[in-house]
């Protein structure tokens, strides 16, 4: 097995403690493969987007993830201001798959639903949660995000 060690001074946050490793194992790519975690909890059979086939695909498995990590920095941010969220708070994640002079790349929009919260504090937890999701860390500055509070 190759790795490939990044030097110190590229990596923007050094983990202090490791509290959890997803592992995968895919085969055969976006058409028609499939990837599966160590543990069986998630099996995942792809097709291409728009295409035949009843598989999903990277894009939306991504917007998965990141709305329900999203989700849990909102409730987070929120007990740290001591503000009580609704019962129903929602992310909606849209990502899309461009294609651009360099190639491909993505870019996304969270849409984010908490009512009955006045507009203001709603909008700071917001952008606390987008601070504080990892997801959020991980693409400031590499893809075109959109918070949007509906």
């Amino acid at each position: 097995m190759n790795t490939t060690t990044l030097p110190e001074e590229s990596t923007t946050t050094q983990p202090v403690k490791v509290l959890y490793t997803a592992k995968t194992h895919t085969t055969g790519g976006r058409e028609g493969g499939a990837s599966r975690t160590s543990d069986g909890r998630l099996v995942v059979k792809y097709s291409l987007p728009g295409g035949p086939g009843n598989g999903t695909n990277p894009e939306q498995i991504f917007a998965v993830g990141w709305s329900g990590c999203f989700l849990r920095a909102i409730k987070i941010v929120a007990a740290q201001m001591k503000v009580k969220l609704p019962a129903d708070p929602v992310v909606d994640a849209e990502v899309d798959l461009c294609m651009g002079s360099d190639g491909y790349f993505l870019q996304a929009r969270l849409i984010v639903s908490l009512p009955g919260l006045e507009r203001q504090v709603a909008q700071s937890i917001l952008d606390g949660a987008h601070q504080t999701c990892p997801y959020s860390k991980a693409t400031r500055g590499n893809i075109d995000v959109e918070l949007n509070l509906v």
